[in-house]
């Protein structure tokens, strides 16, 4: 009998952006049950769930057995994309980790990415970054998201491949927000951005109390600050 597979929101949110018959792979899969929850719904759908540690690898092989998956979902043990060969995907997920680790994936994996088509990112710190990187590397920004659980935001970021560099030229205050999320404006949106609102004034505030300050780095954070109120203030008057 068949396991039956529940996803956290943020992962389902995730499910939704990958195409019918969708050829992936996930990275830091953990359980692998974002492979195995979209396998089990399309019965075309083929997925490589890549972990770098003993733990979950051996996790995922259990899940995938127990949703009788063998044939469609491959474990493969191994650090980011050296698990995968340049040929053998269309579609690439990262998802549950931070920004800077996820621009270093993708970095040192670039050569296997000539044929993916769309990569899915969900950084839980650092979205901007993330989005630097697809845009610098002929990836352009086609859709995201933004998912409250448990208290957290989590930005999902949905980029496809373009033979000839990004159509848009994002500047810096969108890819601080997520150029989509600043059209869309959620709920969850506002609330993460108040929450940054009040994280960055107290950073601002102990930085300029150092012995030392870095002002370089504090005319940045005031920047963004800047930004951060701005958007909020559009809120209000929207509503």
């Amino acid at each position: 009998m068949e396991q039956l597979i529940t996803l956290s929101d943020r992962l389902q949110q995730v499910s939704y952006f990958l195409p019918k018959g969708a050829i992936f792979a996930d990275i830091g899969s953990d359980h692998a049950y974002l492979p195995c929850y979209v396998c089990m719904l399309d019965k075309n759908a083929r997925a490589i769930a890549g972990e770098i540690n003993k733990g979950p690898y051996n996790s995922a092989k259990k899940t995938v057995r127990a949703c009788q998956l063998t044939n469609r979902v491959d474990v493969r043990l191994g650090d980011g994309l050296e698990i995968i060969t340049a040929d053998e995907i269309r579609q690439l997920v990262i998802a549950g980790m931070g920004g800077k680790l996820i621009r270093s994936i993708l970095e040192a994996g670039k050569d296997k990415l000539k044929l993916v088509e769309r990569i899915i990112a969900q950084p839980n710190v650092n979205a901007r970054g993330v989005r630097k990187w697809l845009i610098t590397n002929n990836y352009n920004i086609k859709d995201e998201a933004i998912v409250e659980e448990n208290g957290h935001s989590y930005e999902i970021i949905v980029a496809d491949m373009c033979e000839n560099g990004p159509t848009s030229a994002w500047t810096e205050r969108e890819l601080l927000f997520g150029p989509i999320l600043l059209k869309k404006r959620p709920d969850a949106f506002f609330k993460k951005w108040r929450y940054e609102q009040n994280k960055l004034s107290r950073i601002i505030e102990q930085m300029k109390r150092a012995t030392v300050r870095n002002e370089v780095k504090i005319q940045f954070f005031e920047q963004d600050l800047q930004w951060i109120q701005e958007v909020l203030q559009d809120g209000e008057n929207d509503s």
